[in-house]
């Protein structure tokens, strides 16, 4: 089998360890082993809980504990809806492998991560190209969806909110891309990685799985939860392809680790603590970042609705990756190529980390495209 480089996974292992000011990381701050005890009241009691740990296989689709903290992430999921995953990428790659094969169709929406659409690629599926533009707010153009759709499409694959747009759909969206869905026969893949850093309300969003009978939703403890090291994902969907899913597993998973389920479990009992802290940055730091786009006349976007990522539209005769590249070297100030998406002329800036590290880099960006238009002209 062959597939394509992964863009922006090749970008961050090039150039993450060598930047000063790291705007292109796209979790939520870290949480450190220290803050996560705090903000459980676990300070004092860990070690008690960890020391008669026997660091032996875990239970293989996940411990019946963090399963139904998985399952009280959503409405109308029980345990037996959910399987636990190396991540995110895990629970992605294990969905395409069950459901794909050669001849298929696959739907995705661009820009997306990159395995939603080089993953079936490389299984020689038909894939469809369902480009997100301004002129939408990048959300799925629903008639162009229906065009797409053909009978016996296998699979949609959707990203909300989005990475890297910061686009959010609604229910209405959602139920009327389920409506397309069901009239051609599709699964729907949701990646919800971000699911639960809107910028209003509770910050939660509706999911697929609860929306549609053959609707698929991942996600981790990554981006929302702060917590990428743990390397802790999961599937939540119909039990038939929870199932099926669990055959393809046994070949690369196994379990995960006893201690990452331990302290994701830790975490999601906290879950409301944590929501508010991603909240409470996620909120400050947009405003900061739209408060500098608007006095940046070099730079347009849409502005994000949810997530930690912006899509930045530069006005630079320049390609992306030599643009990212040029300011690294320049100013120490690490972006990712619009290039590495799959979306040359744009730029995508991760928000949610620390607040000084954000406003110093977006001021090294300034000074870098006023030099360069300066320059130019």
């Amino acid at each position: 089998m062959k597939i394509r480089d992964f863009g922006v996974e090749i970008w961050m292992n090039r150039y993450e360890t060598k930047c000063e000011w790291n705007l292109a990381e796209t979790c939520v701050e870290s949480l450190t082993v220290a803050e996560l005890l705090e903000i459980s009241g676990k300070t004092d009691s860990i070690l008690a809980e960890l020391m008669p740990l026997k660091l032996t296989y875990g239970a293989i689709e996940g411990s019946d504990r963090l399963r139904s903290l998985v399952a009280g992430l959503y409405d109308k999921q029980r345990p037996e809806n959910v399987v636990i995953t190396h991540g995110a990428i895990g629970a992605n790659a294990l969905v395409h492998e069950t459901l794909v094969e050669p001849g298929d169709r696959v739907i995705s929406v661009l820009p997306t991560y990159q395995q939603h659409y080089s993953i079936p690629e490389s299984y020689g599926a038909d894939i469809q190209i369902l480009k997100l533009t301004e002129t939408t707010a990048f959300l799925p153009d629903l008639d162009e969806l229906k065009r797409l759709a053909t009978k016996g499409t296998k699979l949609i694959a959707i990203n909300n909110p989005n990475n890297p747009t910061g686009s959010l759909m609604s229910r209405d969206h959602l139920l009327a891309i389920v409506e397309i869905a069901r009239e051609c026969g599709a699964w729907i893949l949701c990646d919800e990685v971000y699911r639960g850093t809107d910028q209003t309300g509770d910050g939660v969003t509706v999911s697929i799985a609860d929306l549609y009978e053959k609707g698929i939703s991942t996600a981790s403890m990554s981006k929302t939860f702060s917590l990428a090291g743990l390397r802790l994902g999961w599937i939540a969907g119909p039990r038939d392809l929870i199932h099926a899913v669990a055959v393809h597993r046994d070949y690369n998973t196994i379990s995960v680790g006893m201690l990452d389920e331990h302290f994701a479990s830790i975490a999601l009992e906290n879950k409301s603590k944590i929501l508010a802290r991603s909240h409470e940055i996620t909120r400050t730091n947009l405003a900061s970042l739209a408060a500098w786009v608007e006095n940046e006349r070099m730079i347009s976007w849409v502005k994000p609705q949810s997530g930690t990522t912006a899509l930045l539209k530069y006005d630079l005769d320049m390609p992306s990756e030599e643009f990212c590249v040029r300011l690294l070297e320049r100013t120490g100030v690490m972006l990712t190529p619009g290039s590495a998406l799959d979306m040359e002329g744009y730029l995508r800036i991760g928000y949610a980390n620390n607040l000084e590290i954000l406003r110093e880099g977006l001021s090294r960006i300034s000074c870098f495209l006023r030099e360069h238009k300066s320059a130019a002209a």
